[in-house]
Protein backbone atom coordinates (compact mmCIF):
# COMPACT_ATOMS: atom_id res chain seq x y z
CA UNK A 1 0.00 0.00 0.00
CA UNK A 2 1.54 3.89 -0.58
CA UNK A 3 2.23 5.25 2.39
CA UNK A 4 0.48 8.37 1.70
CA UNK A 5 -2.61 6.86 0.83
CA UNK A 6 -2.26 4.90 4.18
CA UNK A 7 -1.90 7.99 5.61
CA UNK A 8 -5.05 9.25 3.88
CA UNK A 9 -7.40 6.47 5.34
CA UNK A 10 -5.82 7.09 8.79
CA UNK A 11 -7.06 10.45 8.60
CA UNK A 12 -10.33 10.01 7.28
CA UNK A 13 -10.41 6.94 10.28
CA UNK A 14 -9.47 9.23 13.08
CA UNK A 15 -11.38 12.16 11.95
CA UNK A 16 -14.64 9.82 11.01
CA UNK A 17 -14.08 8.27 15.08
CA UNK A 18 -13.91 11.39 16.49
CA UNK A 19 -16.84 12.96 14.72
CA UNK A 20 -18.73 9.92 16.25
CA UNK A 21 -17.77 10.51 19.89
CA UNK A 22 -18.52 14.12 19.32
CA UNK A 23 -22.10 13.31 18.13
CA UNK A 24 -22.60 10.70 20.93
CA UNK A 25 -21.25 13.81 23.59
CA UNK A 26 -23.98 15.79 22.58
CA UNK A 27 -26.49 13.34 22.28
CA UNK A 28 -25.48 12.13 26.10
CA UNK A 29 -25.67 16.02 27.27
CA UNK A 30 -29.63 16.06 26.51
CA UNK A 31 -30.04 13.29 29.35
CA UNK A 32 -28.95 13.56 33.07
CA UNK A 33 -26.20 10.87 33.40
CA UNK A 34 -23.65 10.25 35.87
CA UNK A 35 -19.48 10.05 34.58
CA UNK A 36 -18.31 6.86 34.86
CA UNK A 37 -17.56 3.61 32.13
CA UNK A 38 -17.67 4.38 28.46
CA UNK A 39 -19.67 7.89 29.14
CA UNK A 40 -16.52 9.41 31.41
CA UNK A 41 -14.34 7.67 28.76
CA UNK A 42 -16.48 9.97 25.88
CA UNK A 43 -16.08 13.07 27.99
CA UNK A 44 -12.46 12.64 28.56
CA UNK A 45 -11.64 11.92 25.00
CA UNK A 46 -13.98 14.74 23.76
CA UNK A 47 -13.06 17.17 26.28
CA UNK A 48 -9.46 18.03 25.04
CA UNK A 49 -10.99 19.30 21.67
CA UNK A 50 -14.36 20.56 22.60
CA UNK A 51 -12.54 22.40 26.58
CA UNK A 52 -10.86 24.86 24.39
CA UNK A 53 -13.32 25.89 21.46
CA UNK A 54 -15.84 26.46 24.58
CA UNK A 55 -13.38 29.12 26.26
CA UNK A 56 -12.84 31.04 23.35
CA UNK A 57 -16.40 31.05 22.27
CA UNK A 58 -18.77 33.48 23.59
CA UNK A 59 -21.68 31.81 26.37
CA UNK A 60 -24.61 31.83 25.11
CA UNK A 61 -26.30 31.05 28.32
CA UNK A 62 -26.94 26.75 28.21
CA UNK A 63 -26.14 26.74 24.36
CA UNK A 64 -23.17 25.36 23.67
CA UNK A 65 -22.22 25.53 20.11
CA UNK A 66 -18.46 24.05 20.51
CA UNK A 67 -19.12 20.58 19.49
CA UNK A 68 -20.61 22.52 16.23
CA UNK A 69 -17.72 24.19 15.77
CA UNK A 70 -15.26 21.37 16.38
CA UNK A 71 -17.09 19.04 13.68
CA UNK A 72 -16.50 22.24 11.34
CA UNK A 73 -12.81 22.44 12.10
CA UNK A 74 -12.54 18.65 11.84
CA UNK A 75 -13.87 18.48 8.58
CA UNK A 76 -11.92 21.64 7.30
CA UNK A 77 -8.75 20.51 8.99
CA UNK A 78 -9.56 16.30 7.36
CA UNK A 79 -10.16 18.60 4.16
CA UNK A 80 -6.94 20.40 4.39
CA UNK A 81 -4.75 17.35 4.96
CA UNK A 82 -6.03 14.77 2.21
CA UNK A 83 -5.82 17.88 0.23
CA UNK A 84 -2.03 18.78 0.74
CA UNK A 85 -0.90 14.36 0.19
Amino acid sequence: MDPLAFLQQTINILADLLTVLIVLRVILSWFHHEAYGLTELLFKTTEPILGPIRRILPSLGVLDLSPLVALILLELLRNLLNSTL
